[in-house]
């Protein structure tokens, strides 16, 4: 039997919520299923850890984590500390100690779900997402001086290196290769950033060589933010940078129905360090403890984790059971516009998988 170490890290808000029920549903899977199972391990770092002790997760976290086969996480962001403090403190802390340099997020309309989008179908709308998870934007780089005199001044840097955007490209390309449209759109914005992403544009040109089968095409971001609004089927897989990919993805969510169902998966593709798996809707503490968290987002996580894994039949079993659940709108969470609990959906899900 496989044995597959699993680290949850509930993280803040609503992640102690929707990682426990991650959790439920993967024990779900694995009683019905002889040839593997599950061993967790619980790590409740985040904003109640830095009141105890000062940092998001400790020195050695990523220690901890190293020998995992993969990493079940929920949020970070505290209204009480401030977000570059948790973010940089705990999931940006991960991602680029673990060098999890390509965030994938599929969105697609699910059955059940009015998405807002007029004339829209669900063959319309199904895309994936490839964010530069490692550098651009958020590669830490800046600083501030003279503090809270007139002159005061802040930077934040974007860093692009050759060989970081040729990976994330290549990814990009090969996933796109790998499903039925074979298509891929580079999103850019080098009219006004003409350095780092004039490099992004002729890399891209270059990597496409590689795969003459790939239909490719370049878009400036602000436009895509449009093409996604009003032509949906003419996209099917994304590329873009750290910043861009992260509002692009967004925007995706909600067009397809909420941002609780949203899944995103921390990929180190070379498989030198563990992964990571988590839903993209925050720590939402407005509804913290109310019962009220979508864990759908969680759910199809799990399915990209297990995919990860090598487990497709098990992944494909988990996604059949949210998209029965999601079909019936009984069992639809508030943000869906219904009134079924945290509970209700993951004894629901979890029954099916069960079952």
């Amino acid at each position: 039997m496989k044995t597959y170490r699993i680290a949850t890290i509930p993280g803040d808000g609503i992640g102690k919520e929707v990682v426990p029920a991650g959790r439920r549903v993967l024990e779900a899977l694995a009683a019905q299923d002889a040839a593997f199972r599950f061993e967790f391990e619980n790590f409740a770092w985040g904003a109640d850890y830095y009141r105890e002790h000062g940092v998001i997760m400790p020195a050695n976290g990523l220690d901890a984590l190293r020998g995992k086969d993969a990493i079940l996480f929920g949020s970070a962001g505290d209204p009480q500390i401030p977000d570059h403090i948790t973010l940089w403190g705990l999931r940006l802390k991960i991602c680029q100690g673990f060098d999890q340099y390509a965030n994938v997020r599929p969105t697609r309309i699910l059955p059940g779900i009015d998405a807002p989008l007029k004339r829209c179908t669900p063959a319309d709308l199904d895309w994936v997402i490839v964010r530069e998870n490692s550098e651009g934007e958020y590669a830490g780089v800046g600083g501030r001086a003279h503090q809270g005199h007139p002159i005061e001044v802040a930077t934040d840097v974007s860093i692009m290196t050759r060989a970081g955007v040729e990976r994330i490209l290549r990814f990009a390309f090969r996933l796109a290769q790998s499903r039925p449209r074979k298509l891929l759109t580079v999103v850019t914005k080098s009219n006004a950033q003409r350095h780092a992403m004039v490099m992004w544009d002729e890399i891209a040109a270059q990597i496409a060589v590689e795969f003459p089968d790939v239909t490719w095409d370049k878009e400036l971001v602000d436009a895509a933010t449009a093409r996604m609004v009003n032509r949906p089927a003419s996209l099917d897989t994304l590329v873009a940078t750290n910043l861009h990919a992260d509002i692009l993805s967004d925007l995706a969510a909600a067009l397809a129905g909420s941002l609780g169902i949203a899944p995103t998966a921390n990929l180190d593709p070379e498989r030198r360090y563990p992964s990571m798996f988590e839903p993209i809707h925050g720590s939402a503490f407005d509804i913290m403890g109310k019962g009220l968290a979508n864990p759908v987002g969680t759910f199809w996580s799990v399915v990209m984790m297990l995919e990860h894994l090598g487990e497709t039949a098990a992944a494909r079993k988990v996604m059949a059971a949210i998209e029965e659940v999601t079909a019936d709108r009984g069992l639809h969470t508030r943000d869906l516009g219904g009134e079924a609990t945290t509970e209700e959906v993951t004894r629901a899900v979890c029954a099916r998988v069960g079952s």
